[in-house]
């Protein structure tokens, strides 16, 4: 059984192409492609399922058109339209080039240099220019911290952790409590 921290999302099938199983797969890591792999992994009805890839090729920088084996209509594509696509973490640490995708540091925790272990990542707002990792603190509430290279001292891609060191002003606004209490 595939388990979602063992993954990360790169995109989601918009819609179908043409009347053969093809499909359009919107993406914001290409990972698939600088990775020697045979399949990429949906999330079907809840579960993570491998599908195996018969072929690809790029639409624009964005969406490719994927042909998944034993997916050969239409009819059978649409049902795939809408669905979310995740790839291996474990395998995006055989890229050559080590770029990740800020979608693939979800699920790792995080720890800042001063204020110790600060929570997991459970999601990245990509929606500005500046990144932010929401992260869910053991408390239970959330905390955005920026997602950027300067503060990033090390990630242990084994251990799903990344280490930081926040500036003063940020990581003293971790140890604050909003609520007066």
């Amino acid at each position: 059984m595939i388990r979602d921290n063992e993954v990360y999302k790169i995109g989601v099938l918009t819609k179908t192409h043409g009347v053969a199983g093809e499909l359009c797969l919107s993406f914001t890591d290409d990972i698939f492609d600088r990775v020697d792999t045979d399949y990429l992994i949906c999330r079907m009805d809840g579960i993570l399922v491998p599908f195996f890839l018969e072929e690809y090729r790029f639409k624009s920088r964005s969406t490719a058109l994927v042909k998944f084996e034993d997916i050969d209509t239409e009819e059978e594509a649409r049902r795939m339209a809408g669905v979310e696509v995740f790839f291996p973490k474990a395998l995006a640490g055989e890229s050559e080039d080590q770029i990740y995708s800020w979608s693939y540091f979800v699920g790792f925790g995080v720890t800042d240099e001063q204020a110790g272990y600060l929570g997991t990542v459970e999601s990245v707002d990509e929606s500005t220019v500046n990144v932010l990792f929401e992260i869910k603190r053991p408390d239970g509430r959330d905390f955005l911290v920026p997602a950027h290279e300067e503060f990033i001292r090390d990630i242990d891609h084994d251990g799903n952790m990344i280490y930081v060191c926040l500036p003063d002003g940020l990581s003293n606004l971790y140890e604050t409590d909003f609520d007066g209490e």
